[in-house]
């Protein structure tokens, strides 16, 4: 019985220990399972390597903003201009072109601009005199609005899947490469709800993948505090939408300029930030002829453009890191002695800098 016991264990190791060394030497010869694509691709990273070098770099849409085969997110509160800077960058990316910050680097193609915020009377006044003199877009830019006399197919559950189905529909008919949604609310009536915003997002990047597409959704953001800078949280909604997009950027109100707007980088992937908190692109709402647009101003420091703080309590710190400045003391040390980051130390600075200059 123990004989027996010990050769059935015995069986049991080398089984084990043949199942090990198979493994193993599938590696050593580079081996990889078969039918592995089911869920995970796996390759080797040279394969990768190889065979992304065989595919295009991704071009320039709209300066550093926003590149080929991205779906980007353009947010802003009301009234900001989104839907001026939108048009203005499917016009750019119809005809291949554009002005410094807001490069085109990729060939002129075919554009769909869905919408959903003006009639087309409204469309005409922002690119008209008056009703006349029309500017023209030309053959590439294709522009989309929903039919008030729509009524809903049995053959859709609801709206939102029959306005998806109509958007692919409508990229088939154009022969479109570039998507401009204005805006996401027609797209989901809930995007605020993480279970609403997940699935929006994975038909936009099954659109984007089914047709090589890249996507530009405007997007609006809640009340927020104009004296605090603009972060990825300030997008209306899941945080989701921003998990799941390749790109976006915002739109923030200057205080020094009623006509005055910037626009920053929030997040990028096929890029380096240019376009942060220090560095943003300031622009004015300008119309030189029959072309509502944003004209590039300069490039200057959020900071600078936002409200000024009026809490008691905030000045009062503002004032001791003044004050531990003239003491000599560095950012670090001021933090320390503060009980904040230097970064904040360095905010706070410019900030009382910036009040008692207008003082």
């Amino acid at each position: 019985m123990i004989t027996q016991n010990l050769n059935n264990s015995t069986a049991t190791c080398i089984t084990a220990g043949s199942l090990a060394q198979q493994s193993l030497q599938q590696m050593d010869e580079q081996q990889l399972p078969q039918n592995n694509d089911d869920v995970l691709m796996v390759r080797h990273a040279d394969h990768w390597m190889a065979e992304a070098h065989e595919r295009a770099i991704p071009l320039m849409l709209f300066g550093k903003f926003w590149h080929q085969g991205e779906v980007c997110i353009l947010f802003a509160d009301s009234n900001l201009g989104k839907s001026i800077v939108a048009v203005q960058v499917a016009d750019g990316v119809s005809k291949g072109s554009g002005k410094y910050p807001f490069d085109v680097e990729a060939p002129a193609q075919p554009v769909l601009y869905c919408d959903f915020e003006l009639t087309d009377k409204q469309f005409e006044a922002r690119y008209s005199v008056d009703y006349e003199y029309h500017y023209h877009f030309g053959k590439n830019f294709y522009r989309a609005e929903l039919n008030p006399d729509m009524e809903l197919p049995h053959e859709f559950a609801d709206f939102d899947d029959y306005l998806i189905y109509s958007l692919e529909r409508s990229v088939l008919q154009t022969g479109a490469k570039v998507l401009v949604i204005d805006n996401l609310t027609y797209l989901r009536s809930e995007t605020e709800r993480a279970k609403d915003a997940l699935p929006l997002m994975k038909q936009l990047k099954a659109l984007k993948n089914k047709y090589n597409l890249s996507i530009l959704v405007l997007a609006h953001t809640p009340k927020r505090d104009m004296a605090q800078p603009i972060t990825r949280n300030d997008l209306q909604g899941s945080k989701m939408l921003m998990n799941f997009c390749d790109s976006a950027f915002a739109i923030g109100e200057s205080k020094t300029d009623v006509n005055m707007r910037y626009l920053k980088q929030i997040k990028q992937r096929n890029t380096e930030q240019l376009y942060g908190e220090g560095n943003v692109c300031l622009c004015q709402i300008g119309k030189p002829y029959n072309f509502l647009k944003y004209e590039f101003v300069s490039f200057g420091k959020e900071w600078e453009q936002l409200s000024p703080q009026n809490d008691p309590e905030q000045e009062q710190i503002m004032a001791n890191a003044n004050e531990l400045k003239q003491q000599g003391l560095t950012l670090r040390q001021i933090g320390q002695k503060l009980g904040i980051s230097h970064q904040k130390a360095d905010r706070l600075l410019k900030a009382y800098a910036k009040l008692n200059a207008n003082v």
